[in-house]
């Protein structure tokens, strides 16, 4: 697999799959002080979960960017589509639990 990139955004949606079944995928998702989650592709309407809370800038492959600012226990719903990349933006690690919905057939 070549590369995270813009044009390419084909890195894992997390950290680590701590769960899988055939209705969710929920990934632990870890980002180190003012590190990034590679470009990545949602594919499926996923709700985050915000357990440590912090700054993160995200930006899409159009190249807009916006800031988040989480607090713990803090609850997001986002639908499938997005493509982007994910900055910690704070001197403290960032970790978010994100639930993955499976479309039923």
């Amino acid at each position: 697999m070549s590369e995270p990139t813009r044009e390419n955004p084909n890195g894992p949606i997390g950290t680590e799959v701590i769960f899988e079944n055939d209705q969710v995928r929920i990934w632990d998702m870890r980002v180190a002080p003012h590190g990034k989650k590679a470009w990545h592709h949602h594919t499926m309407d996923y709700v985050i979960v915000e357990i440590t809370g912090g700054k993160v800038e995200i930006e899409n492959v159009a190249g807009k960017s916006y800031i988040g600012e989480g607090k713990p226990g803090t609850i997001v719903w986002q639908d499938a589509g997005e493509k982007h990349e994910l900055r910690n933006l704070t001197d403290e690690p960032y970790r978010n639990i994100l639930v993955e919905l499976k479309k039923q057939s």
